[in-house]
């Protein structure tokens, strides 16, 4: 008997494949339905008939792509017998395999070409090394991660926490798309006091890229603006006030970057207006605070981003949504497990008797003021009396006595006996000249808004390299962002700030990588004062950041609003009575 094979396919087939492949190629590749194959027995004498069917063969679709080459990279070079052993990518990899960090394609790519262009390229730590970009230190993992996110986008947030290096993970990336043939015009807008600071970074991180500093006169800036061929230039926001106009005839920037770009988070400034009207490709933004009060400041930062992606309004799940493949942010208890730990001490403190009588009678006075304007009461009122309260706090107006200087004073002889060096915050450039005064033992060096711009680096270099110089004092203003102080131990928070991401970015100009120990940070508080009542609000606010933040979302305010403000003395707001806040 003999046996005929029978196909039966159940719908056409279309096969865009230069092979040939079996039946089980067939269905696995092109998910095809399987083919049906069963034997038939039919007699010894009967020819079974067969059918001739003519197939048409389409030409295989040839898909081709030309990427930007940029600089080849350098073949990596022997070792010689008497070189010493590589160092590790990261200060972690000792300790065993890492893996290797890949570039990703953002979500917002779709077409193939661009996906393709990331997904072929080498490992980061493999590019890195093989283009001889050489590093003054073995940049961390989570900083490779960073960059590798920075690198394929045209919107994005950096958030890392304060101290985490978010200057270096820009300037590699920068650095990169430089080489790679992608950018050619990089403009950096940052904060006024830090332009220095971007300079000795880029000089450290990426020193065979030439930066041109907006500065000087307006006619200079001008050609600066319009002529410089320069690849990175850099300018801070204040002067990108006075050349607005020049903005206009400036070329088109591949990259426009934003350092603390918690600057832009009204949409209405005229910070935030100006900035958004610089011509770019990307935007990129750098804060280690995206969310300062409200989660209207993100939708600010995304106006500059990706003007309409976000609205006013919305709530913290949708934005979470929104943002998660925009926004990298890490802390430090998250990626670096051996950097020493911050140690808190509360130093709760009565006030002197003269400070607590003046402080009584400016209480009492000043609330029957306020009960007494009834309705006519505002927010800036009860701002003058909360104000004049906190600084009878640190020094009694009449006769100068502080129970605060008295503990500084006694920690302060522990710092220098073991030579050590500390910085003290305070929100007054008064009562940072009074400390200046009374701690002149330690050799003080103030560092606020009234210090010129050019001295600054100056003050710094001193303190850093100056033995008997053991404190610096310092406004929150000046010296909480962009500074890399982590040489010192000792934090001391003379006052407190009204909002506790301004504090942490103080405490972290010390507690960073590269720090030496621990780092020890003393918070003073004034009992049954409204330093207390503060403290309350905004420890409650602190854990609403820490637990939305790391959610990626919104917390809903984070300083202190007017209701809360009038809820300190239990008064009525124009719009009715509020309770004491807790």
């Amino acid at each position: 008997m003999r046996t005929k094979i029978v196909s039966v396919f159940a719908q056409e087939i279309n096969l865009s494949f230069a092979v040939e492949p079996s039946s089980y190629e067939w269905v696995c590749t092109t998910n095809q339905p399987p083919i049906d194959a069963r034997p038939i027995p039919l007699p010894d004498n009967v020819v079974p008939p067969s059918i001739s069917v003519k197939t048409s063969q389409k030409p295989p679709r040839v898909f081709s792509f030309t990427f930007p080459e940029g600089r080849l990279p350098s073949p990596p070079q022997k070792p010689s017998l008497s070189s010493s052993p590589p160092p590790s990518l990261s200060p972690s990899s000792a300790s065993g395999h890492k893996p290797l960090t890949r570039i990703k394609p953002p979500g917002d790519i779709i077409k193939l070409e661009d996906r393709l262009y990331l997904v072929l390229q080498p490992p980061l730590e493999t590019l890195l090394q093989n283009d001889a970009l050489h590093f003054p230190f073995d940049p961390f993992a989570y900083q490779y991660q960073g960059i590798a996110f920075l690198f394929p986008r045209y919107s994005a947030i950096l958030a890392d926490e304060m101290g985490l290096g978010k200057t270096m993970q820009a300037i590699t990336a920068v650095r990169m798309l430089l080489r790679s043939g992608e950018l050619s015009r990089v403009l950096l807008v940052c904060p006024k006091p830090l332009v220095t600071n971007w300079q000795r970074e880029f000089t450290m991180w990426a020193p065979e890229i030439p930066l041109t500093i907006i500065e000087g006169e307006q006619a200079k800036r001008h050609w600066q603006w319009t002529e410089s061929n320069s690849p990175v230039q850099i300018a801070n926001y204040e002067l990108l006030m006075r050349d607005r106009h020049a903005l206009d005839d400036a070329p088109h920037f591949d990259l426009v970057i934003l350092d603390e770009a918690q600057r832009i988070k009204n949409v209405n400034n005229t910070t935030s207006q100006v900035v958004r009207s610089i011509r770019r490709t990307r935007s990129w933004a750098l804060t280690g605070t995206p969310i300062e009060n409200t989660p209207d400041d993100l939708v600010g930062i995304f106006e500059f981003l990706s003007p309409g992606y976000l609205r006013a309004g919305m709530g913290p799940k949708r934005l979470s949504e929104l943002v998660r493949d925009h926004i990298l942010r890490r802390t430090k208890d998250m990626v670096l497990t051996d950097l020493p730990p911050k140690l808190f001490r509360d130093a709760e403190l009565d006030l002197s008797p003269e400070q607590r009588h003046s402080y009584e009678l400016a209480e009492n006075e000043g609330v029957m003021r306020l009960n007494d304007m009834g309705d006519e009461a505002t927010i800036q009122h009860v701002f003058e009396l909360v104000l004049r309260l906190k600084q009878i706090c640190n020094f009694d107006p009449a006769t100068g006595t502080s129970a605060k200087l008295e503990r500084l004073v006694a920690d302060l002889d522990e710092v220098a006996a073991s030579g050590k060096k500390a910085i003290i915050f305070s929100q007054w450039v008064k009562c940072i000249e009074i400390l200046s005064h009374q701690l002149q033992r330690y050799g003080p060096l103030e560092y606020h808004g009234q210090i010129p711009a050019k001295q600054r680096d100056g003050v710094l270099k001193q303190f850093k390299e100056d033995p008997s110089k053991h404190v610096i004092l310092m406004s929150y203003g000046a010296g909480s962002v962009g500074l890399n102080l982590q040489f010192c131990e000792y934090v001391f928070l003379f006052d407190r700030w009204w909002n506790p991401a301004v504090e942490d970015q103080a405490i972290n100009r010390a507690h960073r990588i590269g720090a030496a120990g621990p780092v020890t940070v003393t918070r003073m508080l004034s009992l049954a004062t409204i330093e207390e009542r503060i403290n309350e609000v905004l420890e409650h606010k602190r854990e609403l950041f820490a637990q939305i933040i790391g959610d990626n979302a919104a917390p809903a305010s984070l300083g202190l609003s007017q209701s809360e403000i009038f809820g300190l003395f239990n008064l009525r707001t124009p719009k009715g009575a509020i309770k004491p806040a807790a």
